[in-house]
């Protein structure tokens, strides 16, 4: 269950962040940044913090500038985990926010995605969201998948995994301490006709690619490396799927 380590360093949530905008897409609200030319899209599954979070937009940001359509929905419907609000602690708030839904909300996203004619979507979740998306990765709705320090995700879902997944764990994580990131990679392992990369990333904490102080230079630089990994994966596993089409 959700601990402590989720709500840690909450981010300072601005609607206006990012150099996107926000349009409906799926039925939802969501966050758009980038080419939608390419053809080449990637959905970011928030945290509990939603989808107005600046770091988050600001990866979102960051791949799109790779050349890819980079979408951000508010899975969360305006109503992101609030840590100062005593009569919602977090056990309360996700039940009305369980990731399975998330996965259900996730569907028309995509839909709308291959109906503006975009080939091949990658998707990467952080803590909350990476349960939305080992989900995903299980069918076709994807074509690639990234979880960076992912909550409430099990053995048997990475054992159900069906496209290339990149796994970024953190040293110090409750949810996903690294003897279970290690077997997730030794069920990877296994899955020879499933591509994938694990990484266990040392002396960071839980939530780190997307709730790092940007004053901090040694957090900034582990978040950095994180993102150009997540990029990597996405540019060999997405765009390498468009340019063998």
């Amino acid at each position: 269950m959700s601990g402590p380590q989720c709500c840690s360093n909450p981010p300072t949530i601005n609607p206006s962040s990012g150099s996107g905008h926000v349009e409906k897409l799926g039925g939802l609200d969501s966050y758009v940044t980038g080419f939608p030319d390419s053809k080449l899209a990637i959905l970011l599954v928030s945290d509990i913090f939603g989808f107005e979070a600046p770091n988050l937009r600001k990866l979102a940001d960051k791949v799109a500038a790779a050349g890819f359509f980079v979408v951000v929905p508010d899975f969360l419907y305006g109503d992101p985990y609030a840590p100062e609000d005593a009569n919602r602690p977090l056990p309360v708030w996700i039940k009305d926010h369980g990731p399975a839904k998330g996965f259900e909300d996730a569907k028309p996203v995509l839909g709308a995605l291959r109906r503006k004619g975009f080939s091949a979507v990658g998707a990467a979740g952080f803590c909350w969201g990476g349960k939305v998306v080992v989900e995903l990765a299980k069918h076709n709705f994807i074509q690639a998948a990234v979880l960076c320090h992912p909550s409430f995700v099990t053995v048997d879902d990475i054992k159900d995994v069906k496209v290339p997944i990149s796994i970024l764990g953190a040293e110090i994580d409750h949810m996903s301490p690294p003897e279970v990131v290690k077997q997730f990679e030794e069920v990877l392992t296994a899955k020879s006709e499933v591509k994938s990369h694990v990484k266990i990333f040392p002396t960071v904490a839980h939530g780190w690619t997307v709730r790092y102080n940007v004053e901090d230079e040694a957090a900034v630089k582990c978040a950095e490396e994180a993102h150009q990994n997540l990029l990597e994966w996405f540019l060999n596993h997405v765009k390498g799927i468009r340019s063998s089409l």
